[in-house]
């Protein structure tokens, strides 16, 4: 597939998408959102086990939304949630994607990588919300989004300071999982995502639709998803197979039904 602001490839089950727009230091937009959705539907077209979503070059992942292309939205605009329906996909995506954050991740930058299921950060990686700077607030998921991850407490303030902050304190108050040297970012974050390839895949995409679930519902309708999900799982080749190979010492065989 062509692309204009991505590159897009995969590695055997593993798909890479790169957000590569170096004149607006990898900044979204319009097309770039409609292209993020080509690549998503390319990668379930192959298979693929794991997405990783990271920025070209060493210094940016992504640093926004195009402020050229939000400059001329106006409240209709901001009613069709452009960037949250597209965050919403990634966040819901029928497999696991990795945020390989090499850089800044600002506004829409920030949201994104929070829509992610599992973050990997580059010691130059730098986070922040400057929206209330631009009279807009993070409206594609950021206010909703990193309360739950975070609290609320510290999610206001970084909100409504809209200061930028680096990826130790990131990682300490638990919105990235591992800290790298940039050089070895993608490395780390392909080293999660074969570790999470070497699973059943049947049962990662149950784990991540019940974990997903589980800061939207109560508890007992949580555990009630819970339990459907695990009625399915005994019932596949997966679950024998991996049993099967556990007291065999053997290696198990996925094929993912």
């Amino acid at each position: 597939m062509d692309f204009k602001t991505l590159d897009v490839k995969m590695e055997g089950k593993l798909g890479i998408l790169t957000i590569n727009r170096p004149e607006v230091r990898n900044a979204i937009n319009l097309e770039t959102v409609n292209e993020i959705y080509k690549a998503l539907d390319f990668f379930q077209e192959n298979e693929a086990s794991v997405v990783i979503i990271t920025g070209a070059g060493d210094k940016v992942f992504v640093s926004g939304a195009d402020i050229n292309d939000l400059k001329t939205r106006n409240k209709f605009d901001a009613f069709k949630g452009i960037n949250n329906k597209l965050f919403d996909t990634i966040e819901k995506f029928y497999c696991p994607v990795i945020a390989a954050i090499n850089g800044f991740s600002l506004g829409g930058g920030f949201e994104i990588a929070l829509a992610c299921d599992i973050r990997i950060a580059s010691t130059r990686a730098k986070f922040g919300f400057p929206e209330t700077s631009l009279g807009i607030i993070p409206g594609a998921g950021g206010t909703q989004r990193l309360p739950r991850l975070i609290g609320l407490s510290r999610a206001k303030e970084i909100v409504l300071t809209g200061r930028i902050f680096g990826a130790e304190e990131a990682k300490n108050v638990g919105i990235v999982a591992e800290v790298t040297e940039p050089e070895a970012l993608l490395e780390k974050a392909t080293e999660v995502a074969e570790k999470i390839m070497a699973r059943a895949p049947l049962a990662v995409r149950f784990a991540k639709l019940n974990l997903n679930n589980s800061t939207q519902t109560p508890q007992d309708a949580g555990m009630l998803l819970e339990m459907i999900s695990q009625a399915v799982l005994f019932e596949s080749d997966d679950k024998l197979e991996g049993m099967t190979a556990f007291l065999e010492k053997r290696k198990a065989d996925f094929k993912g039904r």
